[in-house]
């Protein structure tokens, strides 16, 4: 008679949409850890840069209030010793009333178009007993942090 046939295994049904779903799950996952990584990069960035800002801002109005304006003069931006001479810098800073003394209210650290930018707020006190506030703004240049702007 007939012969017996061997074992054969049944063909198994091919699930292409359980294969698509899984790539699409790949794929978003890789998406939000690179999300993620960028996320805790920009944070890190904005993060640290809060002492390095308020210790510029510090250092240049302890330079200004004690009368050191050359010091002071350094710590300022490109942009800003591209206004200002050193000499027209520092008779500037000399201008009665002179800062006498000053307190640091607020600093803040923010991005905008990928670059760190920060600012401080500051009391400044002058002789004659007047106060201000000003708000101060601190760029990241040449490695570290420069004054720019106005800060009187």
């Amino acid at each position: 008679m007939g012969r017996e046939q061997g074992w054969h295994r049944p063909a198994r049904r091919r699930r292409p949409v359980r294969a698509g779903v899984l790539v699409a799950v790949l794929g978003l996952g890789t998406c939000l850890v690179g999300v993620a990584g960028l996320a805790a990069w920009n944070a890190q960035v904005v993060l640290q840069a809060d002492g390095p800002v308020r210790e510029t801002a510090d250092g240049f109005f302890r330079d200004v209030a004690a009368g050191d304006t050359d010091r002071a003069y350094e710590r300022l931006c490109r942009d800003a010793r591209g206004r200002w001479s050193q000499a027209g810098f520092g008779s500037w800073v000399r201008t009665p009333p002179v800062v006498s003394g000053y307190e640091i209210v607020d600093v803040s650290v923010a991005t905008r178009g990928g670059r760190p930018r920060g600012t401080v707020v500051v009391r400044i006190s002058r002789d004659g007993g007047g106060s201000e506030e000003r708000e101060l703004s601190v760029v990241p240049e040449d490695g570290g942090w420069r004054v720019c702007g106005d800060p009187f």
